[in-house]
């Protein structure tokens, strides 16, 4: 047994929501605790730990003689609001079961292996996904980075401060990537390829291209008791109309996907007329061409039921993620290793791509029964996270090189 569930389940209490599932956001309490959770692990390891500027906690395994970039695993520790338990943590925990795998079968890789946990990869507080992988990898400036504010008004330098991290030397960093060679996550499925193929493990093809979108409505705050229905500019009025047309423009594209998961109105009351109604945006779809015509009939439909309200709306681009196609060299060597995983493309983004315009990446995927994700009923047995865990070794060994094979 790899102990995949055995770490898991040292975590289950951190960050409980009582609503259900987990609240893990970035930089937050169970953010700081779960982080020192994977250091005390990789110290008892053996491992080498620190973290960088931008937030990264690296954790480094040289085996004696090896050289060169190293070939790095990991993922992250943060959550959605009411998320599942194996949504990031599951590759942490088995990255450090895949160092324990490869040590006690005697595996010698050429190359050094380091785990790596990212910050902030759901965007949960600061409203950007994978801001640790954006900021070493140079996707996004550190002057919009340290300015993203979270609900409370805190800015992420304010949040980098009260962890011990100075916004000052935050942003790309050249010396980190050079040491790194290639990054090979491992996931857990967000959808049900591995279920209806029966297999436990699939190597990442693709990663759909995803963006970020906030629409403001602007209308006019009153009374909810003396404002007759004819004289309102409601804006919530406009925000539903609008998330019902978001709904009927990507139905009627084939393979997009658009969804409102968030929504605030200003001032919230329950007897009050907002003033003012932002939500949120989520746009997937393969060919990057189809996304932006997608948001650019978003934009036109929410202007025109907004306008029909006497309210007014604006729509701001948050983030965008371009398609991405895992490296093939490396999913070749990872098919060599792994002959029976299939290959699965995602809707889901990850650091994985973020770091692919940098660096050569790949991914792992390991089932998920239930087929569902950013939910409490989100599920791996355990039985799957340790061939989960066997795999990453493998693939891990495979793309580094060992040391016994006379061709490296």
């Amino acid at each position: 047994m790899t102990g995949v569930a055995r770490m898991l389940a040292e975590i289950a209490h951190i960050g409980a929501d009582p609503r259900g599932g987990y609240a893990r956001p970035g930089y937050g309490d169970a953010d700081r605790e779960l982080r020192e959770w994977f250091v005390g692990h990789a110290r008892a390891r053996g491992l080498d730990v620190h973290r960088d500027r931008n937030g990264i906690v690296w954790a480094w395994w040289h085996p004696p003689g090896s050289g060169g970039p190293a070939v790095v695993t990991g993922s992250h520790l943060d959550s959605v609001p009411g998320g599942g338990a194996y949504d990031g943590p599951l590759g942490v925990a088995s990255a450090l079961a895949a160092v324990d795998v490869m040590r006690a079968r005697g595996d010698t890789p050429a190359r050094p292996i380091a785990v790596g946990v990212f910050p902030e990869e759901e965007g949960s507080r600061f409203g950007l996904a994978c801001l640790g992988s954006r900021l070493v990898s140079g996707a996004v400036s550190p002057e919009r980075a340290l300015a993203l504010t979270d609900r409370e008004g805190d800015t992420f330098a304010d949040a980098l401060r009260r962890d011990g991290l100075d916004p000052r030397h935050v942003g790309r960093d050249d010396e980190m990537l050079d040491a790194i060679g290639c990054f090979v996550e491992l996931h857990v499925e967000q959808g049900r390829g591995l279920i209806d193929l029966g297999q436990p493990v699939a190597i990442g093809a693709s990663i759909l291209g995803h963006g970020r979108w906030r629409v403001t409505v602007d209308g006019q705050g009153n009374h909810a008791g003396t404002t007759l229905m004819g004289d309102r500019r409601d804006p919530m009025v406009a925000a539903a109309r609008a998330v019902l047309e978001i709904r009927d423009i990507a139905r009627g594209i084939p393979d997009a996907r658009a969804t409102v998961g968030r929504i605030e109105p200003v001032p919230g009351g329950t007897n009050v007329i907002a003033s003012r109604v932002s939500f949120w945006i989520d746009a997937r779809h393969p060919d990057d061409v189809v996304t932006a015509a997608l948001i650019a009939s978003v934009r036109d439909a929410v202007a025109r039921v907004a306008a029909a309200e006497g309210c007014t709306a604006t729509l701001q681009e948050e983030s965008l993620s371009p398609t991405v196609d895992f490296d093939r060299g490396l999913r070749d060597r990872m098919r060599a290793a792994l002959p029976d995983a299939p290959e699965l493309g995602t809707g889901a983004g990850h650091d994985a791509g973020v770091l692919a315009e940098r660096i050569p990446t790949a991914m792992l995927f390991v089932r998920n029964p239930t087929g569902i994700s950013h939910s409490p009923e989100e599920l791996v047995e355990d039985s799957d996270a340790d061939k989960g865990a066997v795999a990453l070794a493998d693939a891990l060994v495979a793309v580094a090189g060992d040391r016994t094979d006379a061709s490296v």
